[in-house]
């Protein structure tokens, strides 16, 4: 019997310990963007790879809060690129919180 081991999902939120607004305002897309060759396969994979976002690093608006998602699996991946979004967390004071994202749910009529 094989098990399942998913990963966890880190959410770096764009709200400093004391609530404040961290800015640049696009600051969650140029840390996914300087992430975006960390990906499945890497950069060999696809030359147009690094047009989109890697699926351990992704920018999003959650409740009106821009956060990056960054997959735990980035740690085993490239554990220098995980310290380095967790560093740019602590370095900025950002809220950093363990979530989960769930699938989206249809819309029944």
């Amino acid at each position: 019997m094989s098990t399942t081991n998913k990963s966890r999902e880190i959410f770096i939120q764009g709200l400093t310990r004391d609530g404040r607004t961290f800015r640049p305002s696009d600051w969650a897309e140029r840390l996914a963007g300087a992430m975006s060759a960390f990906r499945p396969g890497g950069m060999a994979n696809s030359r147009f790879a690094a047009i989109g976002y890697s699926p351990y690093c992704v920018p999003m608006v959650v409740g009106q809060v821009k956060c990056v998602v960054v997959n735990e699996a980035l740690r085993d991946i490239e554990p220098m690129a995980w310290d380095f979004v967790m560093n740019f967390a602590r370095d900025n004071d950002l809220q950093v919180n363990e979530a989960c994202l769930l699938p989206d749910t249809p819309k029944s009529c």
